[in-house]
């Protein structure tokens, strides 16, 4: 699987409750959810978002509460891939769970400036500055993982795999 976009950047520690305001964690729709994502960081991260698809991060990106919510909201309001220095394991789990790939990779994400298009393989664990003309390694997601992201998270892994 191949992602391209451009990069939006923050730094170490963005916890849940910014990706995702408690106030709004009686929301069930991921469209309603959309709309205030990052609202507790960036009140204006969906106007930033725009072409860029491409969240790159520090240390320890979605740390906080272990809420589905917040990976929920970034892959609604179009999030298509998550790089940073490192993750909250449960961050990490709930993100693959309903199909949004998250990379860890410090190299990149020190490189890597607000703005860079970037060219992701996650078969390959291959990361692409087209920016600047780099490439930074990553560890491949093992097949099964990718299935479950090319599916649209493990609910429709299970579906496939149950019939």
């Amino acid at each position: 699987m191949i992602i391209e976009s451009r990069a939006l950047k923050y730094l170490d520690n963005v916890n849940t409750d910014e990706i995702i305001p408690a106030r709004y964690l009686t929301i069930t729709n991921p469209g309603e959810l959309a709309k205030h994502c990052m609202e507790g960081i960036d009140p204006d991260f969906l106007k930033k978002l725009g072409e860029k698809k491409i969240l790159v991060a520090g240390r320890n990106f979605g740390c906080g509460s272990s809420r589905e919510h917040a990976p929920l909201a970034l892959k609604a309001s179009g999030v298509r891939l998550v790089i940073a220095v490192s993750f909250a394991r449960i961050f990490f789990r709930n993100s693959i769970n309903i199909g949004l790939p998250v990379l860890e990779s410090a190299e990149a994400s020190s490189s890597i400036d607000e703005g860079d298009e970037l060219r992701v393989d996650i078969g390959e664990g291959k990361l692409t500055n087209l920016t600047k003309g780099e490439t930074y390694r990553t560890s491949p997601f093992p097949p099964f993982l990718q299935e479950i992201i090319r599916r649209g998270g493990l609910g429709g892994y299970i579906n496939v795999k149950g019939k």
